[in-house]
């Protein structure tokens, strides 16, 4: 059984190219079979138009274009009337049409397949020649078969080379692809490394440092009172729990392997802790929160990390003003409202611009949510997010 191998689908370039030369091919080999070899003109032009469409058709149906173009040679032999001064079975612009046809048969198809098409068109010249009823010879057939077989020949040759060079040169690009995502690879692994590096020697550190001074500060301070005792431990216990999630954080960052589910997933659960935190920072704070059901990690952690930052722009730009914290977890979406009055007492925060506003914009997108953020009439400042349940 003969081999037919998937080929890429041809491109516009390749049927127009085999479109204008089969066009070409039908205008000068029907006129010329008409003429100069005496075929009957509605079968010339029938001949012809079927072997020069059987070249575009070879690039989409080989199968229906070999029958077709073989058809085509078989009218040409048996309609060319016996005249000694006349090539046979086929004319020069019939002969270039087959010759072509296997050359098209070579690039697009299989190498078995163009094989097989080559030595059929040759042996069916020979049949052709051999079999004739009105008494021609395989001599009087010999200039058509030696010059069909021998330039098809160089033609289905230089396919096959061309489509091996094209394979190399698909094998180099595919080599090269692979170089370019290893070294990309290579590149975030190094800057993972080099993030865990950073946040380590300062932030890691610096945590430590407020973790050990806050700490010892009741040993340190003689006479301090109940009140910054406590106000130490809290801090103290802050400190602690910072580092042990960076510490969480840095093994996920310096393991490119490690499974996400590693790392630090704060969600809507822990929004007391937060709160609790938040108040002792000095923000007068209540929280309305519906009961919190099972929600996708994505979603619980984006919910917790938006009420964060804004408490946290609230503490940073409006020290002291009243804020308000609603969470309703409904059937479809998680709502999230955060709403903080104009400020007590002008803040001291001199650095401008940030990261926040940015950073929870991401989160929202990434959870396929909404998020609308302004100031309000009295001076305050609003926060409002809504995050699908659905996202996982």
């Amino acid at each position: 059984m003969v081999e037919t191998r998937r080929r890429p689908s041809p491109s516009l370039l390749w049927w127009f190219g085999t479109g204008t030369l089969a066009t070409a091919l039908l205008v000068i080999s029907f006129p010329i079979a008409a003429a100069f070899h005496d075929v009957p003109v509605l079968v010339a032009f029938l001949a012809a138009t079927a072997q020069a469409a059987s070249l575009p058709l070879a690039l989409a149906r080989p199968v229906e274009a070999v029958a077709l173009q073989f058809g085509s040679v078989i009218v040409w032999s048996v309609a060319a009337p016996v005249r000694l001064d006349a090539l046979w079975p086929l004319s020069v612009p019939a002969t270039i049409a087959l010759t072509l046809f296997v050359g098209v048969i070579a690039v697009r198809q299989s190498w078995r397949y163009a094989l097989a098409v080559w030595w059929a068109s040759v042996l069916l010249l020979i049949l052709l020649a051999l079999l004739d009823p009105r008494g021609r010879t395989i001599e009087d057939a010999a200039d058509v078969v030696v010059a069909h077989t021998v330039g098809s020949v160089l033609l289905v040759i230089a396919a096959l080379v061309w489509r091996y060079w094209a394979g190399i040169q698909r094998q180099l690009a595919e080599a090269r692809r692979d170089i370019a995502v290893e070294q990309n690879e290579r590149a975030v692994a190094e800057e993972r490394t080099r993030i865990a590096r950073e946040l380590h020697d300062v932030v890691a550190h610096s945590m430590s440092v407020i973790h050990m001074q806050a700490t010892s500060a009741s040993y340190r301070i003689k006479g301090i009172d109940p009140g910054s005792r406590e106000e130490f431990v809290r801090i103290a216990d802050g400190a602690r729990s910072t580092i042990r999630e960076m510490r969480q954080l840095l093994a996920v960052l310096r393991d490119e392997n490690a499974d996400p589910s590693l790392a630090p997933v704060p969600g809507l659960d822990r929004l007391d802790e937060l709160v609790k935190s938040t108040r002792q920072a000095g923000v007068p704070l209540r929280l309305t929160l519906s009961p919190v059901p099972a929600l996708p990690d994505s979603v619980s952690m984006a919910g917790f990390r938006i009420v964060q930052e804004a408490l946290s722009n609230v503490i940073r730009h409006a020290p002291g003003a009243r804020t308000d914290v609603v969470v309703d977890c409904g059937p479809d979406a998680v709502e999230i409202e955060v709403v903080n009055e104009a400020p007590a007492a002008a803040s001291t925060l001199t650095t401008p611009g940030g990261h926040g506003l940015p950073g929870m914009r991401e989160r929202v997108r990434l959870v396929g949510g909404s998020l609308e953020t302004g100031p309000t009439d009295d001076g305050g400042y609003r926060v409002y997010a809504r995050l699908p349940r659905g996202v996982d």
